[in-house]
């Protein structure tokens, strides 16, 4: 986008575990304000649970992510990890579904978005550990989960991810990435 000079990406923000089960609230809409007066622009939220776009400077996801860790922790005095990709970037997650025709509904498949790569040993851990009819596919920094049984009895469910591979992330259904490709 091209707006007097200067030139914008869109970005989404995925925050981890606010207003997931009556833990960590933030009214999105104070979360909307705090988006605005770091001075992004055109910031929408999409539903309850930390869906955020919005328009900035090209700028490194590392020094975003601080910035807006920061502003959370002063403002909301909580400690959110954030997950930030450029939109253009959600729209190839879309396109890269190594399980796409392959589940009936969207709350069978998840993305789970990390901060940095995994690394192989802890791809090889994941992939033990899921029992039969789990499937994980692991592509740059996102795992895609097709969960046929539901979420709750898997892995996922029970943070083996943050628990015993230790590893940021936040994940999302797959309705809600597909939506995040149009905020």
């Amino acid at each position: 986008m091209y707006f007097v000079g200067k030139i914008l990406m869109r970005y989404i923000a995925l925050l981890r575990g606010i207003n997931v089960g009556g833990n960590t609230m933030i009214k999105m809409a104070e979360l909307k304000a705090v988006f605005e007066r770091l001075g992004f622009e055109n910031v929408v939220t999409y539903i309850n649970s930390g869906n955020i776009g919005f328009d900035a400077k090209k700028t490194a996801e590392e020094k975003l992510v601080a910035k807006i860790e920061n502003a959370i922790l002063t403002d909301f005095e909580k400690t959110v990890p954030v997950m930030i990709r450029e939109r253009d970037v959600i729209n190839g997650i879309l396109l890269d579904n190594p399980y796409d025709g392959q589940f009936e509904s969207h709350k069978e498949m998840h993305v789970l978005f990390l901060r940095e790569e995994m690394p192989p040993e802890k791809i090889a851990q994941l992939l033990e550990a899921a029992p039969t009819g789990e499937r994980y596919a692991v592509i740059g920094r996102e795992i895609y989960c097709h969960l046929p049984m539901g979420v709750a009895d898997s892995i996922l469910g029970k943070s083996f991810i943050e628990k015993k591979l230790k590893l940021a992330v936040t994940g999302r259904n797959w309705r809600t990435v597909e939506k995040l490709s149009t905020l």
